[in-house]
């Protein structure tokens, strides 16, 4: 409805009253079309109902379309709390988190990205968040991408077919000055559909390690986020392009005199898009 060519005071507040209305009735429909979601899924019995893939498509369309003079990060706040108090009413789960290192860090983005109602677990290590992650129907986990390995390579505890895996870097959008913009994955059990592999996480066991291989692997788009273990077993975790395949990387290494590889997909995720502004 449009305000008079000259509203009065009591005209703009009784428009914005109309919005809030017109937004809430807005939510309670979509609360409605979820009801029916779960109905037709029945995710509510069968575990996690986290879509990576879909969500970032959500928000790569919120900032293509966004204008004005409301903050990107006050709606980019509002559509996370949406978008995942659904899904935990599809499916109820808890975020579990390594506070160590950067507490205030983790709190602020699984706050940011997960809202109040999604229950917080703490645990002291990457480790643990896997584990508990592992024991659960359908939580999910996260941690700092530059998380220690000095415990041990914690990424390995994701190999095998059933353990969990990486299905997320947050946050989506890369921005600078984010208000939630510590890196972190995130981890759940392996996704039965929606998983993204845009980029992929990969452990690799070396025989031997160059001191020189991380700087050749980015020159062929790959990176070494982190490496942990023994001199003689050296574990790799890195991250690259759908379009590197684990035959081509093995290769690479062993040109570079590494010896053995082994290589293992532990995870992905969609490639942060960024905005300047």
């Amino acid at each position: 409805m449009p305000l008079p060519e000259s509203p009065t005071l009591a005209d703009i507040r009784a428009e914005i009253d109309r919005l809030d209305a017109a937004m809430h009735e807005l939510l309670m429909e979509r609360s409605s079309v979820i009801e029916t979601l779960i109905q037709v899924k029945g995710t509510a019995s069968s575990g996690s109902a986290f879509r990576p893939a879909r969500e970032a498509d959500v928000l790569r369309r919120l900032v293509e379309r966004h204008h004005g003079l409301l903050p990107l990060d006050t709606v980019e706040s509002i559509w996370r709390v949406i978008i995942s108090t659904f899904t935990y009413i599809q499916a109820p789960h808890s975020v579990h988190a390594d506070i160590t290192g950067d507490a205030a860090g983790i709190r602020d983005s699984a706050r940011f990205h997960f809202g109040f109602t999604v229950p917080f677990v703490t645990h002291s290590s990457a480790s643990a968040v896997i584990e508990a992650v592992d024991r659960s129907k359908g939580d999910l986990g996260i941690f700092r991408l530059d998380q220690s390995a000095e415990a041990g390579p914690w990424w390995r505890l994701l190999e095998g077919p059933k353990a969990p895996k990486i299905i997320a870097r947050l946050p989506f959008i890369d921005r600078p000055d984010h208000p939630a913009g510590l890196p972190v994955y995130v981890v759940s059990k392996p996704l039965a559909e929606a998983a993204v592999r845009e980029v992929i996480v990969a452990a690799l066991t070396v025989e031997r390690w160059k001191p020189d291989a991380p700087a050749k692997l980015a020159k062929l788009g790959m990176k070494v986020v982190m490496t942990g273990g023994t001199h003689a077993a050296l574990s790799v975790l890195t991250a690259h392009p759908e379009s590197l395949s684990p035959g081509f990387i093995t290769a690479a290494l062993t040109d570079m005199g590494c010896g053995s590889v082994r290589y293992t997909e532990i995870g992905g995720h969609t490639a942060p898009f960024s905005v300047t502004a």
